[in-house]
């Protein structure tokens, strides 16, 4: 069974900094690749980065370029997002999901949802 669950959100103030995790179980996340989205209330889910384990590229969305980082810890099956100087417009929902091939940028291509994890950034 393949399952994400993502923890490390929180309220922090502008330009503070948080750190995401996403543990996978019921697959070995070496061979895929985990994306990182968000939604915002009245918007739609976006994404946000995404790391491939099979050619070690890693991506990231225009918006938060220069200031988040994606990694991962194989041996603990983990993927982390590191935020930093996080800005108000970055508050939304953040979820983590994988693709069994590469970094898509087609979101209802990749599976194993979870119930998010919630950042909120105050001015």
């Amino acid at each position: 069974e393949v399952q994400l669950v993502e923890s490390g959100g929180g309220l922090v103030q502008a330009g503070g900094s948080l750190r995401l995790s996403c543990a996978a179980s019921g697959f070995t996340f070496g061979d895929y690749a985990i994306g990182w989205f968000r939604q915002a209330p009245g918007k739609e889910r976006e994404g946000v980065s995404c790391i491939s384990s099979r050619d070690g590229s890693t991506y990231y969305a225009e918006s938060v370029k220069g200031r988040f980082t994606v990694s991962s810890d194989n041996a603990k099956n983990t993927v982390y997002l590191q935020m930093n100087s996080l800005k108000p417009e970055d508050t939304a929902r953040y979820y983590c999901a994988t693709h069994f091939i590469y970094c898509s940028n087609v979101i209802r291509d990749y599976v194993g949802w979870g119930q998010g994890t919630q950042v909120t950034v105050s001015s």
